[in-house]
């Protein structure tokens, strides 16, 4: 569900409200690279997740995603890295696609056009009971049941 005014809630506001947030692969991508833009709001997010009682969703497609730059320059101990950081942080939790979250990504694809990467994300997230979602991709506030904040609205 997106709801009214989600553009102007803070990044701050949104995670007080939500204990369980579902985070899209570029969020994690501005921390790793430490992305002039987006780095600050990254780590707010993972400073969110470190706290009790927080948790947080990503679908397995995330790692995918994240280690490709690293595969593709042939940086086999960057992949690494990034592997070992991120498969035992904490209250993070990685779900993988079964074959009822294929049918909701499916019906995201034929009903709301997204590409199979974010359909998969936005089954993940509701599937795994997230209440909220970080991305920065609008397309995700076309799927219902997902309230969804924004980084770029967010500068």
């Amino acid at each position: 569900m997106h709801r009214k005014g989600t553009e102007q809630l803070g990044l701050d506001a949104f995670l007080r409200r939500h204990r369980r947030v579902a985070i899209d692969s570029c969020i994690f991508i501005y921390e790793l690279e430490a992305n002039p833009r987006y780095v600050a709001l990254a780590r707010r997010v993972f400073a969110w997740l470190e706290k009790p009682g927080n948790t947080a969703v990503t679908s397995t497609i995330t790692m995918t995603e994240i280690l490709t730059l690293p595969y593709q320059g042939a940086d086999d101990s960057q992949a690494d890295t990034y592997f070992g950081l991120l498969s035992t942080y904490s209250h993070l939790e990685w779900v993988p696609p079964d074959l009822q979250m294929a049918r909701m990504a499916a019906r995201f694809r034929a009903s709301h056009r997204l590409r199979t990467p974010d359909a998969i994300q936005a089954a993940t997230a509701i599937r795994s009971g997230a209440q909220g979602f970080i991305s920065n991709d609008k397309i995700f506030r076309r799927v219902e049941g997902l309230e969804t904040l924004i980084l770029d609205e967010q500068l």
